[in-house]
């Protein structure tokens, strides 16, 4: 049965990623009305989460963002089907990195290294980092439960050199790296909620105390990675450039969490400027309200090493 669905699905969806990206935008403005006007896709929570991060923000003025979210999340979905044929060529073009020596240069000195970010603009693009980037880049993925997809969704994000692995084998991968002392790079996107029993931390994102991912730091200090956050920024319809920042050299010298509130503290910066571009259908704030039920589970603090 998986087979006979890839067999009559995948031909098409590689198909439609060979159409000329101007084509593949006017069929996301037809999706985007579908969406935003018919069916209402999460539309609730786009505005619930914009409330709860922009409360100085009029009602009209939210609502505004949360259509250009929806713009650009349908956008999105065409650029990330357009990634299993887009060439190198194009993505160089239409994908930009303003400081790649950032990471070069701490690349050339021996450091490993957690790349960092959030679900904003095009992450998907992100494949294109070995092309820029020296070093080794290793890169997550969520497993497709059906085989036949995920074998080509995995072979699309390695096409450019990134080396992928399931997620649930993040800490054994990184774990033989660091033992065969294999220098790496690690991309870790860290704005998810986590689920209540797998929390060690809270902390406050837009002025909401949520609790938050701090497996980074965690890696960061065990395997002496240096932590450095990619931002991407759309300049254009179509086009982005990503800006690394360094957030912390020596990961160890700092106290538990104070990596993990210095990332949150520069995502939502980030997200400031381009507030459009974030991943507003995420229940982010989900949890917000559960921080008395958290405290009665009991979780016990992680231990890391200085």
């Amino acid at each position: 049965m998986q087979f006979l669905v890839f067999a009559l699905t995948y031909p098409f969806i590689w198909l439609f990623s060979r159409l000329p990206m101007r084509v593949l935008y006017i069929k996301s403005d037809v999706f985007f009305f579908l969406i935003y006007y018919v069916f209402k896709y999460r539309k609730k929570v786009v505005l619930e989460n914009l409330q709860l991060a922009f409360p100085k923000k009029s009602d009209e003025e939210r609502v505004k963002i949360a259509k250009r979210f929806f713009k650009h999340f349908t956008d999105l979905f065409m650029e990330s089907v357009k990634a299993f044929s887009i060439s190198e060529k194009e993505i160089l073009k239409r994908y930009k990195y303003k400081n790649p020596e950032l990471i070069n240069d701490l690349v050339k000195q021996g450091k490993s290294i957690a790349l960092v970010g959030a679900h904003q603009a095009n992450w998907e693009w992100s494949i294109s980092l070995p092309l820029v980037l020296d070093g080794v880049i290793n890169g997550a993925y969520t497993k497709i439960g059906n085989k036949y997809f995920d074998k080509e969704v995995k072979e699309s994000r390695e096409k450019f050199g990134v080396v992928g692995y399931k997620t649930s084998d993040t800490v054994k991968a990184m774990q033989r790296n660091f033992t065969e002392k294999k220098q790496g790079l690690y991309i870790l996107l860290s704005d998810q909620s986590p689920q209540l029993p797998k929390t060690f931390y809270w902390s406050n994102f837009f002025g909401v105390k949520v609790p938050v991912h701090t497996g980074a730091e965690m890696l960061a200090k065990k395997f002496d990675l240096v932590v450095v956050n990619y931002i991407t920024t759309k300049t254009k319809r179509g086009y982005f450039e990503t800006e690394f920042q360094l957030v912390a050299e020596n990961p160890k010298e700092y106290d538990d969490y104070q990596i993990t509130d210095k990332y949150l503290q520069i995502t939502e910066e980030n997200i400031k400027k381009q507030p459009e571009l974030y991943l507003w259908s995420h229940k982010r704030f989900k949890h917000r309200d559960k921080f008395e039920e958290w405290k009665k589970l009991k979780v016990s603090k992680p231990k890391t090493k200085k």
